[in-house]
């Protein structure tokens, strides 16, 4: 790896695009399974985004690194089974799962040798993973895009550390290379970032998406249950152009992933496309770069921090 990056799979934003090329530029691109229509789908996402790591590998005599792809590990998730069978068919390096954190799951990525890492947007969570057996477990603080934790950075690294010595991540806030620096000082391994890399060339976030996140700051990102019934970030904005009654957002919402977490070109994926999440970090980016001219800069950034 160029630097100790992990990009975050986001819903409806991550695609064979980004992956690959931030696996070529030497960081773990990830990906959510869902974010294909159909199962079918979702294998030719893999098909071409292992064939066309390992050509790279094989003109440039380089390395990519490791790709990922996230599982919603939820009894309402009903393509669980089939693309976990895919993963494991293709060997997927990286498994992320995220909503529950199953050991039977873990083993079977495990007897590939594959690696799991697993969201954690509490202690309680990462206590659960930790029992799961898995590899690593992701601390998805305050003010994380998506589906986060309510936990100051400091205080889940520390509490997570008291009863974990393998690989820790940190996700929440994390723009430039000299804060993928301090995620280590704070006892993380790996930096988690998702928003960053919305805005990208290679995303599939639309260009509204986008431009909302240049034109928003942290005041402007919504912690709320309301739009797929677990408690997530999303800005502000989108949410009253989708409708959304300002005063019932933090309401409970009913947890139903076959249902919300459908992908583009179904009528129950419409809000998704219309509600656009981000992070509290949005203030600290203000263009719309190459996935390369951004991990460049990463790595300037985070070199000068190490010296």
């Amino acid at each position: 790896m160029s630097i100790p990056v992990v990009m975050a799979p986001m819903f409806l934003v991550s695609g064979p695009d980004l992956v690959i090329a931030g696996c070529k530029k030497g960081i773990v691109g990830t990906f959510p399974a869902l974010n294909q229509r159909t199962s079918e789908g979702f294998e030719d996402w893999l098909i071409q985004i292992t064939t066309e790591l390992s050509d790279f590998e094989q003109q440039t005599g380089k390395q990519a690194a490791p790709f990922g792809v996230n599982l919603i590990v939820h009894e309402s998730n009903p393509r669980l089974e089939t693309d976990l069978a895919l993963c494991i068919k293709y060997k997927v390096p990286l498994v992320i799962t995220a909503l529950g954190a199953i050991r039977d799951v873990v083993d079977q990525v495990h007897n590939y040798g594959g690696v799991v890492f697993h969201d954690a947007a509490s202690v309680q969570h990462a206590q659960k993973a930790a029992g799961a057996n898995v590899d690593g477990i992701i601390a998805v603080s305050s003010g994380a895009g998506g589906h986060a934790g309510t936990i100051n950075p400091f205080a889940l690294v520390e509490e997570i550390r008291t009863f974990w010595n393998k690989t820790l991540l940190l996700g929440g806030c994390i723009n430039h290379g000299h804060q993928i620096h301090a995620a280590q000082i704070m006892g993380a391994d790996l930096a988690y970032m998702g928003t960053r890399f919305i805005n990208t060339l290679e995303s599939r976030a639309p260009s509204g998406h986008k431009a909302m996140i240049i034109d928003c700051n942290a005041e402007d990102v919504i912690h709320t249950p309301a739009v797929t019934g677990v408690p997530s970030n999303f800005m502000k904005k989108s949410l009253i152009d989708a409708g959304y009654d300002m005063d019932a957002l933090f309401n409970p919402g009913k947890v139903n992933f076959g249902e919300k977490l459908t992908p583009a070109g179904s009528d129950s994926s419409k809000a998704w496309q219309d509600v656009w999440s981000a992070g509290q970090g949005v203030g600290g980016i203000s263009d719309i770069v190459s996935c390369d001219r951004l991990v460049d800069q990463m790595i300037s950034e985070y070199n000068e921090s190490v010296r």
